[in-house]
């Protein structure tokens, strides 16, 4: 593969720029799973007060992570063998690890959700079918693939897929207006220590399509189908989901359907990303000089992690391990 040098992002931060400490560093910028947890007794039900919309919008992240990181998983394991560029092999096995415990760490979500009697199986089932199922191991239906094309298209799915994560973590370290809503503290680490991890690794699911996607220009056109596929499907499960959070929310008896006019009184307020955010990054994907180094800052990214507290006590237990 040419890994050629990364673009640096608007704030002026390369990819191998910072440190894990937010220092400079020497060499390539290193991208290692953190085990993480979370202490979700205290934490509501509409975790932004006063705020259902903007919650159950967020919380479809919950509905759609588990068995999408566990596919993601499964995509690069299947792909490895293909991976010749050391470095890069590196970084697959990073961005594994990381998307492993993103996949544990939401489920554990789901979980609260449940014990605050907003059961989530019923979606969640349909959720698992996509990933297990019609993007699993084999092509579902339809006339056999050629070699290796299937799995290239899953590439290719990761990461558009990839894009939409990255924007939406810078998104979220940038949301003040959560803090100013008095949004939940463990929920936003949560979700912050997730963005911040997205923004790390990525340029990861981009650069091993393009190692393993094949020649131009079927593997640009193949970049096109699979962002094509994979952004309109991502909204009507988000929309789904959103409506499904409000429909079966317990404490929304009286207002049982998603409102447009809500979610957009909430984009409004910062508390979700605009839709010019999230639109604007599918043309950008397809310019065909595109690298998602230039999305975010990692800078912003690993100042977080630093502050972050179930970061850091994952760091202070390994620490602890290590000292026996």
């Amino acid at each position: 593969m040419n890994r050629e040098a990364e673009p640096a992002t608007p704030d002026g931060d390369a990819r191998d720029s910072p440190a894990p400490d937010g220092s400079a560093a020497d060499g390539p910028y290193v991208i290692a799973p953190r085990r993480v947890s979370f202490d979700w007794r205290e934490t509501p039900l509409h975790w932004i007060p006063d705020e259902p919309t903007a919650t159950h919008v967020i919380n479809v992240l919950h509905l759609l992570l588990p068995a999408g990181e566990r596919w993601f998983v499964r995509v690069f394991k299947e792909a490895l063998p293909l991976v010749r560029d050391p470095v890069l092999l590196k970084d697959v096995k990073g961005f594994m690890g990381q998307e492993a415990t993103h996949s544990a760490q939401h489920a554990y979500v789901l979980k609260h959700l449940a014990e605050q009697r907003l059961d989530t199986e019923p979606y969640t089932r349909h959720v698992d079918h996509l990933f297990e199922i019609l993007l699993g191991e084999k092509p579902p239906f339809g006339p056999p693939w050629p070699p290796g094309s299937w799995l290239r298209f899953r590439l290719g799915i990761v990461a558009a897929i990839e894009q939409f994560t990255a924007v939406l973590g810078d998104w979220v370290l940038r949301a003040d207006a959560l803090d100013h809503a008095g949004a939940d503290e463990v929920m936003l680490d949560l979700l912050r220590w997730h963005g911040a991890e997205e923004v790390e690794h990525r340029s990861v699911a981009f650069d091993m399509y393009q190692h393993c996607g094949g020649p131009d220009p079927v593997r640009y056109a193949r970049r096109v189908e699979t962002m094509v596929v994979a952004a309109p499907v991502m909204l009507w499960f988000w929309a789904r989901g959103a409506a499904y959070l409000i429909r079966h929310d317990p404490r929304l008896a009286g207002r049982p359907r998603y409102s447009l006019r809500e979610h957009n009184r909430a984009v409004a307020k910062g508390l979700l990303p605009t839709w010019s955010e999230l639109g604007a990054a599918v043309p950008r994907y397809l310019r065909r000089s595109y690298h998602p180094s230039q999305e975010g800052s990692l800078r912003r990214a690993v100042d977080y992690l630093a502050t972050s507290p179930a970061a850091r006590a994952a760091a202070g237990a390994v620490g602890r391990t290590a000292l026996g």
